[in-house]
Parts: C-alpha cells; structure tokens; sequence
C-alpha cells in the first residue's frame, strides 16, 4: 500500500484524537515499518489494518466508521498532493465516472506499483451512477467516504447507498444520486 495513504491515515489520527493516540497506536501495533512512513513509501497492508484494528478498539468505533472519515480526509490530502487531477471536472458525477479511465491512470504513472480498487460503471446519468466496487482489500467504506467527499468538494450534496455483493465487502455495488 503506498504510503501516502499511511502518511495521511497518522495525519487524520493526530487532528481527531491527538498525538498521543498515534504514538499509543505505534507502540501498541507489530509494525514491521516501525511506523517511519514516507509518502512516497510502500507498506504491507497488513500495517493499515493493525492501525485500523488498534485505533477502533482503542476509541470504541467501528473500522467502518474509521475507514469512511479516513476517506473524507483522504480526499482533501490527495486533491492538496494532486489538484491538477480533480480540477478538470466540473462536476463531481463527472469525476466519478472517470476513476478507472483517467484518475487511476494518473495514480499508475505515479506509483507503477499502486493497487488500485477496481471500479465498473453499470449506469450514469447526469444525477446519479450506479458502480461496482472490487478490491482483494474490502475497504468499501474508505471509499463510501471518498465519494461523499468528492461531492462536498463540488459543493454538492448526494445519497450514497451501498450494498455488498459478498460478505468480506471486497465487491459492493454503490447507487449514488446528486441532490439538486
């Protein structure tokens, strides 16, 4: 797993519950990395989900809870770290049709060695898209909260529904529909 995901998951624990819950979930996890993430790095991804693991059994949430605000503040840090990518749409539909043919492209040519969820259009209109989501990883709600993000990016606001096609979540469908 690339370490900009790493770098931003510490940087999400340091501004909701402070410095002492990441060096609590450095102490308390077997992190082969010791925890010295770069953004640039490449991590097992079995160190996100000891992180994860820890952080919800240590603040009493839910991972899915976890991995959904993750994805609001993944958002905000990848469009910092690459705002040439999201700045070509217009609208935020638009840019979620375009994951697998554009911005995941975009991601390949930065990290050849990235491994990116898959995401297979069933339906679009100018309102709403139906996809499904297919990652070995199941991390559905991380990316639930990626797509909320996107439209409050846009200044948008949208209904998000998701159901999984199996019980690991590493296949969900997402029907989303633009408000107004």
């Amino acid at each position: 797993m690339k370490g900009i995901v790493f770098t931003e998951f510490m940087e999400m624990v340091e501004s909701i519950y402070g410095l002492e819950t990441v060096d609590s979930l450095l102490e308390n996890c077997d992190l082969p990395s010791g925890g010295a993430y770069t953004s640039v790095g490449t991590y097992d991804f079995n160190e996100m989900v000891s992180l994860i693991s820890e952080l919800s059994k240590k603040k009493k949430t839910s991972k899915e809870d976890l991995l959904y605000s993750f994805g609001h503040h993944l958002f905000v840090g990848l469009v910092d770290a690459h705002p040439e990518v999201v700045s070509s749409y217009r609208t935020p539909i638009g840019l979620l049709h375009c994951i697998e043919d554009h911005i995941h492209i975009h991601v390949k040519k930065l990290y050849p060695d990235a491994e990116l969820p898959q995401f297979k259009i069933l339906s679009k209109t100018d309102n709403s898209l139906e996809m499904i989501y297919s990652s070995s990883r199941g991390l559905y709600a991380l990316a639930h909260g990626l797509i909320v993000k996107t439209f409050e990016h846009f200044g948008k606001l949208a209904k998000v529904e998701y159901k999984l096609l199996n019980e690991n979540g590493t296949e969900v469908k997402f029907a989303i529909h633009q408000n107004g």
